[in-house]
């Protein structure tokens, strides 16, 4: 193995505190693209960016996604970009080489009856079914990734105050009002259901398994996949198909995009603007009631 390959490895395994499966991800990569080159062409460290323009080229007409063609460019950028701060190398091969466009796609949201149809699977008759709608009222009442469902501790709920300080990407922490509908349930699964499922045992997560653990993104997977399955409802439905719902109801009840920013936790507004695209009957309606020249004469 190339030895720049390596110690770029071991910089972001020890230096960047990458995780195991990202780091092994960059080696598949820089492998993939050293053998591509073969014995006749350059070293990996010494290509140039025509030979990294030909292998982007190679990848797309080889049936390569345009997010897997995306990503291994990337990774090439990375690589050449620690041989110049290493002094391996005076310029960055990859760096002015253009990405595929990545495909915009809409989020996909269902109408407030799909989610109330989601809602009402669970009765509260039991102390899972008291779980699982507390869990579905507050992930579509606050917007919630898994995440921050999953993460959610019990000293992160204020239900006097209806709100709730879920910790999003990078650690960030936001306030997010909640309705009285979410508000109620978290209250009755507080109350009754939790202390059941905690069986004695002091923990700070607000969801406890049946057995008292926290509980996995896969567990959230399974309760919205079979929410979905007793409601009958036939859209491919998953966690963050609520998230997305939450977003798209707020915009089309006339909620201000910055508002909507906020109460999703995103840092740049452009990912916010997405949902814009997804009924642009919202967008219609504020043309004409804010635009001087959109009524009809």
């Amino acid at each position: 193995m190339d030895e720049t390959l390596g110690s770029y490895l071991e910089y972001g395994a020890l230096e960047k505190k990458l995780a195991g499966s990202t780091v092994r991800a960059y080696r598949v990569d820089l492998e993939h693209f050293r053998d591509w080159l073969g014995g006749s062409g350059p070293e990996l460290s010494e290509a140039g960016p025509s030979d990294i323009a030909e292998y982007s080229h190679f990848l797309s007409s080889s049936g390569y996604s345009a997010s897997s063609v995306r990503r291994k460019l990337s990774t090439l950028r990375g690589y050449y970009r620690y041989l110049q701060a290493t002094g391996n190398r005076n310029d960055n091969p990859a760096e002015l080489l253009p990405s595929p466009r990545k495909p915009l796609r809409l989020p996909h949201a269902v109408s407030v009856e799909t989610v109330e149809a989601l809602l009402e699977v669970w009765k509260g008759d039991t102390p899972l079914s008291m779980r699982n709608r507390a869990m579905l009222e507050l992930a579509y009442g606050a917007g919630l990734r898994e995440s921050e469902i999953t993460g959610m501790t019990v000293a992160r709920v204020h239900l006097e105050d209806y709100m709730v300080r879920p910790l999003g990407k990078g650690s960030r922490e936001r306030l997010v009002p909640v309705g009285g509908a979410a508000v109620d349930w978290l209250s009755r699964y507080l109350d009754m259901a939790r202390p059941v499922l905690a069986r004695g045992r002091s923990t700070p997560v607000l969801f406890l398994t049946y057995r008292g653990n926290p509980m996995s993104r896969m567990t959230v997977w399974n309760i919205v996949r079979r929410s979905a399955e007793e409601a009958g409802v036939r859209e491919d439905i998953h966690p963050h198909t609520l998230r997305h719902s939450f977003a798209t109801h707020l915009l089309q009840g006339g909620a201000d995009l910055r508002v909507v920013q906020e109460l999703l936790g995103h840092s740049d507004i452009r990912t916010t603007e997405i949902y814009t695209g997804v009924d642009r009957s919202w967008l219609r309606s504020i043309i004409d009631r804010c635009h001087p020249r959109s009524r009809e004469p």
